[in-house]
């Protein structure tokens, strides 16, 4: 039978996975509305979103702070077990990157507002597959937080590279566009400016999917270590209360639902 000290650790640890995961659809929230802007910045609409992700911003911070608050709740406690700590652990750590990328998607805001007073700015025809690859990285990197999925975790460690080469041949083009006509330096410069914002979103995808696996999965994965154990289907750890999924079959409206 549970002791009430128990009880009170069971309510602090729910209430900080629902913190983490409603930041996570805010900070994703704001990335889509980034992403759109920036795609249709000529667009009145883009102008809404761009005011739509510095209204929300004041709210994601705050989230940042009662995370971190919960999670040393937590660890005073002193009642978690193995996998407990990870989840505290791997929960600040993810804090952090989620922080950061809601950051990102203002500062492609910002871009956005300057790119508004630029006539005929034009995204270059990479910029749209490489913006659909990071939203499918935030999605699947959410997705893989939310559901305990290290699959998808997997799918977002793999996906970095296609996103670095979407930013080199981004810049390459519009450092050439700047070469032959001086008159395009401002609106490409926040082109390349954005490119680089979207580069860094997919690194901190990265780091929730590596985190991820180390919580669910007690491997560390960073700087790619340990990742032929986790292709090798390292034993998946229980976690109090939640069922831990590692078939995307299982769960296939998962990162939609984000």
């Amino acid at each position: 039978m549970a002791t009430p000290t128990k009880e009170i650790e069971g309510v602090y640890q729910d209430a900080l996975t629902n913190y983490l995961v409603s930041m996570a659809r805010m900070v994703e929230g704001a990335v889509n509305r980034s992403i759109e802007a920036l795609l249709h910045s000529s667009s009145p609409r883009a102008a809404a979103l761009a005011g739509e992700i510095f209204l929300n911003e004041p709210r994601i911070n705050e989230m940042e702070v009662v995370i971190d608050d919960h999670a040393v709740r937590l660890l005073r406690g002193g009642l978690l077990g193995e996998m407990g700590i990870r989840f505290v652990v791997a929960s600040v750590r993810i804090n952090n990157d989620l922080e950061r990328i809601a950051d990102l998607a203002v500062n492609i805001a910002q871009r956005v507002v300057t790119l508004a007073q630029s006539e005929g700015a034009a995204a270059p025809p990479e910029l749209p597959p490489m913006t659909a690859a990071v939203r499918a990285m935030v999605s699947k990197s959410l997705g893989a937080l939310i559901f305990r999925n290290t699959d998808l975790a997997q799918e977002v460690l793999e996906s970095d590279d296609a996103v670095d080469h979407y930013r080199d041949l981004v810049c390459e083009r519009l450092l050439a566009e700047m070469t032959r006509d001086p008159g395009l330096v401002t609106s490409n410069v926040q082109f390349v400016l954005a490119s680089r914002h979207l580069e860094r979103i997919a690194d901190h995808c990265t780091n929730i999917a590596e985190d991820v696996v180390y919580w669910v999965r007690g491997l560390d994965v960073r700087h790619g270590r340990n990742r032929d154990a986790m292709q090798a289907g390292a034993p998946v750890s229980g976690h109090p209360g939640v069922a831990a999924v590692d078939n995307p079959a299982e769960n296939q409206n998962g990162p939609a639902a984000l």
